[in-house]
């Protein structure tokens, strides 16, 4: 089965998913037959071959991205193939100015000016383009959140491309999740053909964390919390996955938790200190618009074994722990990924696999030889000893679980912003 199919099929399985969007009501597509899917003129036996675009923002905790993606109907009654999709990011993200929502404005312009290159004229008026925002907008006090939200709907008015009332919106993290995990599982092909075993999904961003497989043990669905089992119909069966969000524990979340700042943003010493920061370092870091003040202990233990006992006491007894986990492969993206090419652990453009136990080596490396890393992020021995104290103490994966690292499976992105686009153009029967 080819990619494009995989595609259109994906498609499918989303429409039958409902999508929870804090105060706006975004992509809630109607259940209808499949043979209404496709609109109506796209399957006209003058539509030889029609082009048609979407653009989707993902404002992300700590920048905004845009992806614009073309799909090309090349004959009548066949499915639209993926033809291409341009990628921009600009940081930092929208959350950066939430005392200030119109400075968020020349971000959001400027990656519009790639979309009017990327999208011929002659279609702006028909193509969508929406926004949405995930844990560093749901971070953000409500008032300030719309505030951003509607500077950028006002933006988006400005634009020529096509804009509709719930143009923007904050994503519930589970459909993060969800989203990755179909899209992994179709691009590999497992669930599609002979079924075989499905992969689980690990998502790190800066402020959140997503978890999503589908069990193979009833123990699993038993003891499971009401709230991580969702189900939904693809192919004439009913899955029920496993998937849950944890707000607040993402990489840069966790980052502000060990220094000591609590989930209300509260600094508890005026300068940060840890062990998990080279001796030596007086430095500022700027998050969520948040100027703050960080360093070494000059005088403290610092290295591994001190850096893991600090890291350790954001994760311990905070997540769910299914035991199922422990023998499954998954795949791994964002900061997993991020941090693995920054030590040598996996190849930039192509990725590979990993056990838990590498992360755990690396961290103990870096850690210990701080004065050898002076090139990368100060924070990278407490990322990685966060990495490994999150999949091992956290979730409770064994050293010898398989992740499998990657950003994209046969040229495709694996991000949540395809089946977003999806959903899109299904609720508004876009067609050329």
């Amino acid at each position: 089965m080819t990619s494009h199919v995989l595609l259109f099929h994906l498609f499918l399985a989303m429409s039958h998913i409902v999508w929870v969007v804090p105060d706006v009501e975004v992509f809630q597509p109607e259940r209808e037959s499949y043979q209404h899917i496709l609109p109506s003129q796209m399957s006209s036996k003058n539509a030889s071959e029609h082009t048609i675009y979407g653009i989707m923002f993902d404002a992300g905790s700590t920048g905004t991205r845009i992806h614009i993606y073309t799909f090309v109907q090349k004959a009548p009654g066949h499915p639209p193939e993926l033809e291409g999709e341009v990628f921009e990011s600009v940081k930092p993200g929208l959350s950066a100015y939430v005392d200030e929502p119109e400075q968020c404005a020349e971000s959001v312009r400027g990656l519009l000016e790639i979309a009017k290159d990327a999208v011929p004229p002659s279609h702006w008026k028909s193509t969508p383009v929406v926004l949405m925002a995930t844990a560093g907008l749901r971070l953000l006090p409500e008032k300030k959140a719309k505030a951003l939200l509607t500077e950028v709907k006002e933006i988006f008015e400005d634009s020529p491309f096509l804009v509709t009332d719930n143009c923007v919106g904050i994503m519930n993290g589970t459909y993060e999740g969800i989203l990755g995990w179909i899209t992994v599982n179709f691009l590999t092909g497992q669930l599609y053909g002979e079924r075989s075993q499905t992969f689980g999904t690990l998502d790190l961003g800066g402020a959140s964390t997503q978890i999503t497989f589908l069990p193979e043990f009833e123990e699993t669905v038993e003891q499971a919390p009401q709230d991580f089992l969702t189900s939904f119909e693809m192919f004439d069966s009913t899955y029920s996955l496993y998937t849950h969000s944890y707000l607040g524990l993402g990489l840069k979340a966790a980052r502000l938790a060990t220094l000591g700042v609590s989930a209300e943003g509260g600094v508890i010493e005026q300068r940060l200190h840890s062990s998990c920061l080279p001796q030596g370092l007086e430095a500022e870091w700027v998050f969520a618009g948040v100027n703050y003040h960080y360093g070494g202990k000059p005088d403290g233990e610092t290295g591994f074994k001190a850096c893991y006992a600090e890291v350790l006491k954001i994760v311990q007894g905070k997540l769910h722990q299914p035991e199922e986990i422990q023998g499954r492969s998954f795949y791994a993206f964002s900061y997993y990924y991020d941090r693995a090419v920054d030590t040598n652990l996996i190849d930039y453009e192509t990725g590979g696999a990993l056990e838990v136990r590498d992360f755990k080596r690396k961290a103990k490396e870096v850690c210990n030889h701080m004065d050898r890393y002076t090139s990368h992020s100060p924070f990278l021995c407490m990322d990685l000893c966060y990495i490994t104290a999150l999949l091992k103490e956290g979730f409770g994966f064994k050293d010898s679980t398989v992740l499998q690292l990657t950003k994209k499976v046969n040229n495709v992105e694996t991000s949540w912003t395809l089946g977003a686009t999806f959903h899109l153009m299904q609720s508004l029967d876009v067609s050329h």
